[in-house]
């Protein structure tokens, strides 16, 4: 290898380097970790884990799968997210927000589909991330995650109507009418015994934390209504309530072995809908933690580094069995409210989780649902953000039809067809504010050079006869491009000798605005009119040059202030009322 051949091997390493924004938060802490760190991230570790436990367990068996499948994706994908994450506090696992959509697939296409449709999101999270898309993610409009997550949060509810209750019911409507439907004839069948211990765990979450901060509400009902209820059937033959163990059998303490699934175009086409739900919700919800996390912490994320390194969890755990994983933001607070501020904390947590899945499994299996659903449905109303919801009704009537729109379709259709609908609505709306907002100013006779900034001093041209001055507040995109040509072939009768459009506050420009632009040069041409444009900005100008329209109007005619521009016009007027 030659001198230059490793010098340009060097610098094509950079650029690469430079170019994939991966630098994972666990590799920048390890180089100046100290002992004293490593204690506090083991405790929060540990208090994290204790936490996850039931969260994991319940989040798996609504989701539609195991609570086997629960503790091995919070295990394994807990691990990648902080290992291979760019948050320092970031805990993973399986969260609320993907039980209807992991529900849905499996009622669609099976297990496989869902691994299938998982791994497809992995692979979107780190496109995204290699791509640096992170930033852009956080610009999803407010009202439309306000409105999903709600709508996840009512559905959520609704799917744990059944066990808090006790109601028996085993074939339940997967749409949201006809389960409430069936509910309603159903209640007379309200096992009291089920609902006594559906309320006494609701109890006891909601008291816990009133008594203490840090300690799990949901784990403590679990031990001490599950210790209750064990005694209980044991001493009372009258007394019954379904476990975990009833429903599922016996669970599985060793840690699924890794298998491979079909992925060919047919499956790849029919999952793809579903996969981009996963990805979506996946990064807005870990990028929200994340968000949440450095507003406490003081700390930075590398988003892209954490879309990477979700994609990577992602990409990893449906080859065991697992369900997607994303940043979860209770746990991730839980481990900055006990201590945890390197990703030291989440290892810890996925290693405390294995543990009590190898070692603690059978005790599991005594866990009543009703008790689950309690925990569920708490999940849900914490989700849920009904404050929220209020304050954005106080916001203009465009983004309360967004949140209202998203709400609905999530509630009654499909949290897909909810994002989909909700991303083309907020688009729509916005585009529509932008062009409403976009204003285009015609001048004659005299123009304020000042006017429209902070400068104190006011400059006036003369504008001669013959010359019409047309300014554009806004980017110059397919919206205003069309209200600019209608303003064009309306609102003159006389028709001017130059048109001078300044463009000073023209952001940028869109295919159609050049293309509305070439047309009225060319059309303005051909009726003996010339056209100047004036204060054009550097990345409009290049993409006006691109588009070949300095060449047709001039190069001359480009001008960078309005003082030249009106000048030129002025001779240009002069000369054609010149006699022929």
């Amino acid at each position: 290898m030659t001198l230059g051949q490793a010098v340009g091997g060097e610098i094509a390493g950079r650029a690469v380097r430079k170019a994939v924004d991966f630098h994972p938060k666990l590799f920048h802490a390890l180089r100046h970790y100290t002992a004293s760190r490593l204690k506090t991230d083991i405790i929060a570790g540990i208090v994290v884990g204790i936490v996850a436990l039931p969260l994991a367990i319940a989040f798996g068996i609504a989701s539609g799968v195991s609570p086997t499948i629960g503790l091995v994706t919070a295990i394994i994908g807990g691990f990648m997210v902080s290992f291979f994450g760019g948050n320092s506090v970031q805990i993973g696992g399986p969260t609320g927000a993907f039980i209807i959509i992991v529900y849905n697939i499996i009622g669609q296409f099976g297990l496989h589909g869902l691994a299938v449709a998982t791994f497809m999101a992995g692979v979107i999270l780190v496109l995204l991330g290699l791509f640096r898309l992170g930033t852009v993610i956080k610009f999803i409009p407010y009202p439309i995650v306000v409105g999903f997550t709600a709508g996840i949060a009512l559905t959520i509810f609704s799917t744990q109507v059944n066990d808090f209750l006790g109601l028996g019911l085993r074939d339940i409507p997967g749409q949201f009418i006809p389960k409430w439907g069936l509910y309603l004839k159903s209640l007379a069948n309200i096992d009291i015994c089920t609902l006594g211990t559906a309320l006494v765990s609701l109890f006891i979450i909601v008291l816990t934390p009133k008594v203490s901060k840090r300690l799990p509400g949901a784990l403590i009902a679990i031990i001490l209504v599950t210790a209750a209820a064990y005694f209980l059937s044991s001493a009372f033959g009258w007394y019954s309530v379904e476990t975990i163990g009833d429903r599922f059998g016996t669970m599985a303490t060793d840690i699924p072995t890794p298998h491979g699934f079909t992925l060919n175009m047919a499956t790849i086409n029919m999952l793809l809908p579903s996969a981009f739900t996963i990805a979506v919700l996946g990064a807005i919800e870990s990028l929200l933690s994340a968000t949440v996390a450095d507003g406490i912490t003081g700390s930075h994320t590398n988003s892209n580094t954490e879309l990477i390194g979700q994609g990577i969890a992602n990409i990893t755990v449906p080859f065991f069995g697992g369900i997607p994983v994303t940043g979860a933001i209770a746990r991730t607070m839980t481990n900055i409210t006990n201590g945890g501020r390197t990703p030291v904390a989440g290892i810890v947590h996925a290693l405390v989780l294995l543990l009590i899945f190898l070692f603690a499994m059978p005790l599991i299996n005594y866990v009543p649902m009703a008790t689950l659903a309690a925990v569920l449905m708490v999940v849900a109303y914490n989700m849920s953000g009904w404050r929220t919801v209020v304050s954005v009704f106080k916001s203009p009537k465009s983004d309360i039809s967004v949140l209202l729109v998203t709400f609905i379709l999530t509630v009654v259709f499909d949290l897909t067809i909810a994002i989909e609908i909700g991303l083309l609505l907020a688009v729509v709306l916005f585009l529509r504010r932008v062009t409403e907002n976009t204003e285009i100013k015609v001048y004659s006779e005299q123009l304020d050079v000042a006017e429209g900034t902070d400068l104190s001093q006011h400059e006036v041209l003369d504008v001669a006869k013959g010359v019409s001055v047309y300014e554009i507040d806004g980017p110059f995109f397919f919206g205003v491009a069309t209200k600019f040509d209608e303003l064009m072939r309306s609102a003159l009768t006389d028709k001017p000798s130059v048109r001078i459009i300044r463009m000073r506050k023209v952001s940028f420009i869109d295919a159609t605005g050049l293309h509305n632009l070439e047309v009225l040069i060319r059309s303005s041409k051909s009726e003996g009119i010339s056209v100047v444009l004036s204060g054009v900005k550097d990345n409009v100008r290049a993409s006006l040059e691109h588009a070949g329209i300095d060449k047709l109007i001039g190069s001359e005619n480009i001008c960078d202030h309005i003082t030249k521009a009106v000048r030129m016009a002025n001779l240009i007027a002069s000369d054609a009322r010149k006699p022929r």
